[in-house]
């Protein structure tokens, strides 16, 4: 039995396996780099190994590094979250060599999937629909590649075969632009991955993009838990996710859960996964890929399955347990969404934004759940991806699931940081997204986001209030004669300022668009 967890991640992810593994009083190992030597799981572990400095490739993808802190520790298995090395097939074979228990799937699952191409192969032997499309193209054989989009049709879509994370995609839209595309994605997926070896698919649109999160054990069993709507994205990147999908029937949804336990059992799956597909206005669904791993929007599932811990049955499952009935046959009930919270300015095109967070205060409530990294005093690292949280919500509808996202959002407070909360609000209000009318590509077509309007009469004292909140909670004292009625209205007013995306750039007149800021 698994007494011992090696966590080769970091930030929200590396939490919320600490929280399962002390819940069933598993001992937990944290593994850090430089810039995350005061991060909250690191201080949350049982134990905290350095693996190098900032950049990824000197610390958190380093297999040796990962192994070697395991052996110090006497971790006697590895969870990987996701992102890094979650995906790695030779992390897994090290893991095993080194007598350590890999908490996912078999290094042999993960490379029959890990590639596009294969991966297609195996789910047209399995009977799961696929994209009509052209395996297994170099990057630099155009005159095959243009045979092959003839036959297939424009638009289309040129794919990376070791693709992953949006990189290594373009949609061609005519002939004469397929050559520059393949150079684009060849090279992209080249730099990326170490391979250039493209495939071209269908373009499907428009499409929603749906998933199903299913769980394998050791003895043939897959049990499928529904499926999440993904389909709002910008730049490949989900930025929100929600359980069920309003397009998704119950006819569909358990062809969809058939198929995605068909997916597994073609090569032998065990541990949790998520099977992707893309589904069209018509109900038809073509496969898209399969994540060999636990994926960031797992919390949406969680929270429509009765509160099921899939982190608790990887564990389960590594432990070489079966999948109890009990645990696995409960039918989804209401409505979650998930809202990623990234460091990132939604009135600047988005740009990445670090720094320190002076003061951070978490939503609550009924229904309400935030899994995030953020603490008051947080120096955010340059080297990892803009990930800060997610504000998960639960309720008995979508539309009341709407109304308790809105208002968890207005009461979370990020201060110092700029933050793309204003951009869910925004979201939350189109009535493309009210009625559930969007597919993978409506947001970067139709939504726009709102100008703020600087002169509305109420700025003034929201700035006031925020300046205030920020000046108290950056360790400075308070003025004179504050009492619990001031803070408070000082405190809605740093809700208001992060609400309608106000920051400050310095001096006395510098409030402009973006999240609350020093």
């Amino acid at each position: 039995m698994i007494k011992r967890v090696l966590i080769a991640n970091r930030g929200e992810i590396a939490l919320r396996i600490q929280r399962t593994c002390r819940e069933l009083g598993i001992e937990t190992v944290a593994v850090y780099s430089d810039p995350d030597r005061n991060a909250l799981h690191v201080r949350n572990a049982d134990y905290a190994v350095r693996i190098g400095e900032g950049p990824a490739l000197e610390s958190y993808l380093v297999i040796d590094k990962i192994i070697d802190a395991a052996k110090q520790t006497g971790a006697d298995a590895v969870h990987p979250g996701y992102g890094f090395l979650s995906e790695n097939s030779r992390f897994v074979d090290a893991c095993v060599e080194a007598g350590i228990t890999f908490i996912g799937p078999t290094s042999e699952a993960m490379r029959a999937l890990g590639g596009k191409v294969s991966a297609r192969r195996l789910m047209e032997a399995a009977g799961v629909p696929i994209v009509p499309g052209a395996n297994d193209i170099d990057a630099a054989d155009f005159a095959t590649a243009a045979a092959e989009a003839e036959r297939i049709g424009f638009p289309l879509m040129v794919k990376a075969s070791a693709g992953g994370g949006g990189r290594g995609i373009r949609l061609v839209q005519r002939a004469e632009d397929l050559e520059n595309a393949m150079r684009a994605a060849g090279s992209e997926a080249a730099s990326s991955f170490g391979d250039a070896t493209i495939f071209l698919e269908r373009y499907i649109s428009p499409a929603r993009h749906i998933e199903v999160q299913i769980v394998a054990d050791h003895f043939g069993t897959v049990r499928a838990f529904g499926e999440r709507e993904c389909s709002i994205q910008r730049r490949n990147q989900k930025l929100v996710e929600e359980a069920p999908s309003v397009a998704v029937t119950p006819e569909i949804r358990k062809r969809l859960c058939d198929a995605a336990i068909a997916a597994a059992q073609s090569c032998g799956y065990r541990n949790a996964g998520t099977v992707e597909f893309l589904l069209d206005r018509d109900g038809n669904f073509y496969f898209l890929e399969v994540n060999a791993r636990l994926q960031v929007e797992h919390p949406v599932t969680e929270l429509v399955c009765g509160g099921i811990d899939l982190v608790a049955l990887q564990i389960a499952v590594a432990n070489g347990e079966p999948l109890s009935e009990e645990a696995t046959t409960v039918d989804p009930t209401g409505w979650a969404i998930e809202c990623r919270i990234n460091g990132e300015d939604p009135y600047a095109n988005f740009a990445p934004a670090v720094g320190l967070v002076d003061f951070v205060e978490y939503p609550n409530g009924p229904g309400v759940r935030f899994d995030t990294m953020l603490y008051s005093g947080l120096d955010i690292p340059v080297f990892y991806d803009s990930l800060l949280g997610k504000l998960i919500v639960w309720a008995e509808t979508r539309p009341r699931a709407i109304e308790r996202m809105r208002r968890a959002l207005r009461d979370l407070v990020i201060s110092g940081v700029q933050t793309n909360a204003p951009f869910h609000l925004a979201l939350l209000e189109h009535p493309d997204f009210l009625s559930g009318d969007f597919s993978t590509g409506w947001l970067e077509s139709t939504f726009v986001m709102p100008e703020l309007a600087e002169d509305d009469e109420r700025l003034e004292p929201a700035l006031i209030a925020g300046a205030m909140a920020e000046q108290t909670t950056a360790g400075r004292s308070s003025a004179p004669g504050v009492g619990a009625a001031d803070m408070s209205r000082w405190m809605h007013g740093a809700r208001e300022i992060a609400r309608r995306g106000i920051r400050h750039d310095g001096g006395t007149s510098g409030w402009r668009r973006g999240t609350a800021s020093r």
